[in-house]
């Protein structure tokens, strides 16, 4: 634990919430499936887990995803940009905000993207972050199928430290995105849990 709790010293780490909003994880998300997996646990870890960190000095920022209804310079090479592609996730709907229980809280930066499947090459995420003195992430949210595993390597190519509490990700199925955190993300993050956390932050 101690080794953890260096790892994610307050002044140093931000966690990084990944597509929490209502288009995504909501209760009319476009993806049914992976929004009932991400609600079943890992939506109420993050919620227990933001007030913590923020409490400890945690920077914590949240990286959402947008698109114009006419869809007009977004991606459409590949088959996950058309999943869902009936909901609204158009700015100022509630398929492109926060879910509430999640903030945003004033000390909370919120970052939106227009194009690509994760938030460090679609958002100023890296310069924010080193801005604010980040050199490890904690990466919760969805979806561990894409967006996660994206972010987690990318924020490993940019030589951040990478922190994943498997209990406050999803992705589905769930053995397969289980398959992954402890086949692919053990060798890239530390891998941890919501309480494991909240415990270095107390």
């Amino acid at each position: 634990m101690t080794d953890l709790a260096q790892l994610v010293t307050p002044g140093r780490t931000a966690i990084v919430t990944q597509e929490c909003q209502g288009a995504v994880v909501g209760p009319d998300a476009g993806l049914k499936a992976l929004a009932d997996e991400a609600r079943r646990e890992a939506v109420p870890n993050i919620a227990r887990l933001l007030p913590v960190a923020r409490s400890a000095g945690v920077a914590v920022v949240h990286c959402l995803v947008q698109r114009r209804d006419d869809g007009r310079g977004a991606n459409s090479n590949a088959k996950i940009f058309r999943i869902g592609s009936g909901v609204a996730i158009t700015p100022g709907t509630p398929g492109a905000e926060l879910l509430p229980e999640l903030g945003p809280e004033p000390s909370d930066v919120v970052l939106r993207r227009w194009h690509g499947i994760g938030p460090m090459g679609g958002t100023d995420l890296d310069s924010v972050l080193r801005n604010l003195g980040v050199s490890t992430i904690v990466a919760v949210g969805v979806s561990v199928n894409v967006a996660i595993t994206n972010l987690v390597m990318d924020a490993v190519n940019a030589a951040y430290r990478v922190v994943v509490p498997r209990d406050a990700v999803a992705g589905i199925p769930t053995d397969y995105a289980d398959a992954i955190i402890d086949n692919t993300l053990s060798l890239l993050a530390t891998i941890t849990t919501t309480d494991e956390l909240m415990t270095a932050w107390k």
